[in-house]
């Protein structure tokens, strides 16, 4: 017993050193700070103490993990830890690629179809087309035993260089085909679509701000201008955000040299302004009379938005607002305006430690409000907007005085303390998809079903519509697949309430179908080019272009 105290003893003497990604070294504060009294000291002695004197035996990892995980939940809702093979996964969509066999998949009856291989990736090489089921991984059968979806992904994906064996059943031929597939970088793309929407006018779809985003946002740019782009719509809806960077280097693409894009400032860290370097691909051209619809001018940028567009993309929102370059469509954005550093830990993990809010260049800090440590009421925001009608009228948004702005060219009134309100609100038709339509997508019942269509009519389908404008003119999806939604819907108890919900259903659910076929024949751009003619948002912009 003797010789445990002294052993504690000397590990209450240690100091541990952690190293932050930005190169700081925090082992001299800690010094300072676990003298005397320091509440650091206590929280040391009580994780030793447990260790070494609790009754029973204790995960020494997981008590820390949970004490540092207590620490942060106090703070604000964006602090956060994550175990080393959550900081992997985190990165990956960011960081532009990851290594793996270059698929796109889904799962059609237990068995993972493959929707596209990756162009030019080592599938394509190697072989495997669209329609082929992979039924075994290094000889594991991965169909018919329900393995979950991240255990396939884990099977597939493996460091650069290394071989998998795959098994593969192909439509009109009996025998299992068998590939010998060498792993590679697979690019990860953070654009989701770019095509003209109409004669003139481009359309971009950004799903989140990674480090490549901006290398494919200007090799679409280039794409659309030489196809004659006179106006952009830049649709930044459900993007979460990412990096500041690549929100800055976007943002540059449409302002003037020097002018202010975003600022952040902190407690213990210096403000930090960033401001564009001029030249962009696509500087302010707008034509100074009203539209029929708006007060505006008419843009030649317009950016879309709804209440999921949050953090990076706000970035651009913001600036693009404060200095009246173009103008924002939508709904009032979700407010995240907080400062994350990460700090590498020695085992791979991180911490996430918000340092600084971010402001725009008029000097809106568009962080919504929250209360520390209530996650739950932060979390529920998008539920409390809804009740509030917010989501249905601008009208219900009301903004302190004290949190009043003005736009830096035309000295229009803006608003911080909430997110971006957009300068012209298209509300949310919450009786657009009926709840059996809901039900339906909820239970993978549409995805299933689609996927059962192409893979059995796939040649067929190429043959009959060599283009994708061909397709979109003449293509109507087969009553057959709407019989064998509502069968399958029987089965598992999504029915709708009456005939009328049925009929209401049916219009949307052939063009979401539609959709999905055009995605599985060609690529995201036609997937978009379909569904954006539903779009109340996308419709609203061409209408204030004149485009409709």
């Amino acid at each position: 017993m003797k010789n445990k105290y002294l052993f504690l003893i000397a590990l209450l003497l240690m100091t541990p050193s952690f190293i932050g990604r930005d190169g700081a070294r925090l082992s001299a504060q800690m010094r300072i700070n676990l003298g005397g009294d320091s509440p650091l000291r206590k929280l040391q002695m009580a994780e030793l103490a447990i260790n070494n004197l609790y009754v029973d035996s204790v995960d020494e990892q997981k008590l820390v993990e949970d004490g540092i995980r207590g620490m942060l939940e106090k703070l604000d809702p964006h602090s956060s830890y994550s175990t080393p093979k959550e900081v992997k996964q985190m990165n990956e969509p960011l960081q532009g690629s990851f290594e793996g066999i270059g698929v796109q998949f889904n799962m059609a009856e237990d068995t993972l179809l493959v929707i596209q291989p990756v162009s030019n990736g080592p599938s394509e090489r190697a072989g495997i087309v669209a329609g082929d089921r992979i039924v075994y991984v290094n000889d594991t059968t991965i169909a018919g035993v329900k393995m979950s979806r991240e255990e396939i992904m884990r099977r597939l994906r493996g460091p650069k260089g290394s071989k998998v064996r795959l098994g593969i059943v192909r439509r009109g031929i009996s025998d299992t085909l068998r590939f010998t597939i060498v792993r590679d970088k697979i690019p990860v793309h953070s654009i989701d679509a770019t095509y003209m929407i109409r004669p003139q006018v481009g359309y971009i779809r950004i799903g989140n701000f990674g480090a490549t985003t901006h290398d494919e946002f200007v090799a679409s740019m280039k794409k659309l201008l030489a196809q004659g782009m006179q106006t952009l719509i830049l649709d930044l809806q459900e993007n979460g955000g990412g990096y500041m960077h690549a929100a800055v280097e976007i943002a540059n693409e449409f302002l003037q040299e020097d002018d202010l894009i975003v600022y952040t400032k902190g407690r213990s860290t210096n403000s930090v302004e960033y401001r564009a370097r001029g030249g962009g691909l696509f500087p302010a051209s707008t034509t100074h009379h009203p539209t029929p619809t708006t007060q505006h001018p008419t843009p030649n940028l317009i950016i879309l938005v709804d209440s999921y567009t949050a953090s990076a993309a706000e970035i651009v929102s913001g600036a693009v607002q404060d200095h009246d370059r173009g103008i924002i469509v939508g709904r009032r954005t979700f407010g995240k305006g907080l400062v994350q550093r990460p700090i590498d830990l020695p085992d791979g993990s991180m911490i996430r430690l918000t340092i600084a809010h971010y402001y725009t260049p008029s000097g809106r800090c568009i962080q919504k409000p929250y209360e520390m440590g209530n996650m739950k009421d932060y979390a529920d925001d998008m539920l409390h907007r809804l009740k509030s009608g917010e989501l249905m009228s601008a009208d219900s948004v009301h903004f302190a005085d004290s949190l009043k702005c003005y736009t830096l060219k035309e000295h229009r009134v803006v608003y911080g303390g909430g997110g971006i309100m957009p300068d012209e609100f298209v509300p949310l038709d919450t009786l657009k998809y009926t709840p059996f339509h809901r039900k339906l997508a909820a239970k993978s019942i549409l995805i299933t079903q689609n996927l059962r269509y192409v893979d059995g009519h796939r040649k067929q389908l190429k043959r009959d519509y060599p283009t994708f404008d061909d397709f979109r003119q003449r293509f109507e999806i087969p009553q057959t697949v709407i019989d064998a939604i509502i069968q399958e819907g029987e089965k598992q108890n999504v029915k709708p309430k009456d005939d009328e919900e049925l009929q209401r259903t049916l219009p949307l659910l052939r063009h979401q179908l539609k959709a999905l076929v055009a995605r599985d024949l060609w690529h995201m751009d036609e997937y978009y080019a379909i569904m954006n003619e539903e779009s109340d948002v996308v419709q609203h912009a061409l209408k204030m272009l004149g485009a409709e």
